[in-house]
């Protein structure tokens, strides 16, 4: 089913449908992570309906964005996102797979994506081949999606992504093998004293070896409120 939603009264208005890609913190979290510049070029990789674009031109509405995205029923919701947000001109869709080079290399300062999370044959997907490729490495995998954003990503720009702690070693070996260079990384941790279940990271194409380790991101007070960070973030 088809879902129209704002990101703040007001603000917004983003597409969604529950047999695609549904909102999730874990994209709220990724929107407000990246470093963003006025006139960036940023290229959002399996972008889905477009929401974290979306988010990212909230924050610096100067953004030149360009979604890739392989399902044609995602790219028609980004494109229809765009249009109604009459951001046309900030907010692009390529409807085609990320792993055929649709872009030339080099184009972009920034690329993001929140890639699936768990390797094939890890755990149980959804029958639906849509919601299975959004969570599991069925149609992509962390080394494609590690090779393609360094293909995009100009030397010295900038790769965002959000994953899972459990796999954050093979993350950083797989964003050193084709030349992005770990740089910042923030836990996410539902409360305080929990253990991490989501990292958020940026790397720098052609960066020098040196990560900083920002304070941990929590998502909820003891009695089950959400932080006032985790409030802004998702602009309440």
């Amino acid at each position: 089913m088809e879902h129209r939603d704002r990101l703040w009264p007001g603000g917004y208005t983003f597409l969604y449908d529950d047999g695609l890609f549904r909102p999730s913190t874990d994209t709220f979290l990724l929107g407000a992570f990246p470093r963003l510049r006025r006139g960036m070029t940023v290229c959002e990789l399996g972008a889905g309906t477009g929401l974290l674009s979306l988010l990212l031109l909230a924050r610096e509405p100067e953004l030149t964005v360009t979604g890739v995205e392989l399902q044609p029923a995602a790219c028609a919701l980004f494109r229809r996102t765009a249009e109604e947000n009459g951001l046309q001109g900030r907010m692009h869709c390529l409807e085609g797979d990320l792993r055929q080079g649709l872009l030339p290399p080099g184009r972009f300062r920034l690329a993001v994506a929140n890639p699936p999370y768990f390797p094939v044959g890890s755990g149980k997907l959804s029958p639906d081949a849509a919601r299975a490729a959004a969570r599991g490495e069925t149609q992509c995998s962390m080394e494609e999606i590690c090779a393609a954003s360094a293909f995009l990503c100009r030397t010295g720009g900038s790769v965002n992504f959000v994953h899972k702690p459990e796999r954050l070693s093979e993350l950083f070996c797989c964003m050193t093998a084709h030349g992005i260079e770990p740089k910042r990384l923030r836990l996410v941790c539902h409360r305080e004293g929990a253990a991490p279940n989501l990292v958020l990271i940026d790397g720098r194409r052609g960066g020098k070896p040196g990560l900083k380790i920002e304070p941990t991101l929590i998502l909820r007070r003891p009695d089950g409120s959400e932080t006032d960070e985790v409030r802004r973030i998702y602009h309440r």
